[in-house]
């Protein structure tokens, strides 16, 4: 059964229907946001952006950036078979995939294309792009941060925005992050909290471990909007 999913006709009629429901899902929410004018202010920079949301809310994350505001968005998705399907869907909303992941600790041999990925987010940025990434994917710990972040910040010297997303009533799956699918028609909510940056003086770990309590706060505030 995993295999026919990953198969290649499987996937891509899968991603064009999720791709189709998202858009109209996403169109009928009823959006409240909070804070909006910080993240326009970073779509009238003359420079890339980072826009950071935790991995369950993939779903949701194309309503954060609307084509035509601002910096045009690249995502970073996983490698994975299961990555593909993410990957074809994203695209297909007009959010194009820079594909990679980071490797295992349990074994760093293994490369997962993460260098590679790393170099082609920067270069995006450097040249005014935007890249979507979800901190604590592809596959957890989830609402933890590792320092990877940071370092492209860092490196780019771009303004990092963090978004909380939620909506009610939605479906909340049985996966590692729990990851959530809107309904049409939801409450939903958006918070934003940046910009934020990272010089070359930053400590990374420390800053990741601020950045993941500052994204996990717009989160929790997204969710008590929506309640």
């Amino acid at each position: 059964m995993k295999a026919l999913f990953r198969s290649r006709p499987v996937q891509l009629t899968l991603a064009y229907i999720f791709a189709l429901y998202l858009r109209i899902t996403l169109a009928t929410i009823r959006w409240q946001k909070i804070d909006q004018p910080s993240v326009e202010a970073v779509w009238k920079m003359d420079s890339g952006a980072i826009l950071c949301f935790w991995h369950a809310r993939i779903s949701m994350s194309p309503a954060s950036w609307p084509h035509g505001h601002g910096q045009d968005m690249r995502a970073l998705i996983s490698l994975s078979p299961d990555g593909e399907f993410i990957a074809k869907a994203m695209a297909l909303l007009g959010f194009p995939a820079v594909r990679g992941s980071s490797q295992k600790r349990s074994d760093p041999a293994k490369a997962k294309g993460g260098q590679a990925a790393f170099r082609d987010m920067a270069k995006w940025i450097r040249q005014g792009g935007a890249m979507a990434i979800t901190p604590d994917g592809p596959r957890g710990p989830a609402l933890v941060m590792a320092d990877g972040t940071p370092m492209l910040a860092r490196l780019s010297g771009a303004p990092v925005m963090m978004v909380g997303l939620a909506c009610k009533p939605c479906i909340r799956l049985g996966t590692w992050d729990t990851a959530v699918v809107p309904l049409p028609f939801a409450k939903g909510a958006m918070v934003w909290d940046g910009p934020l940056y990272a010089d070359s003086k930053s400590d990374l770990v420390a800053l990741a471990s601020d950045w993941a309590a500052r994204l996990s706060a717009v989160t929790d505030r997204a969710e008590q909007l929506v309640q």
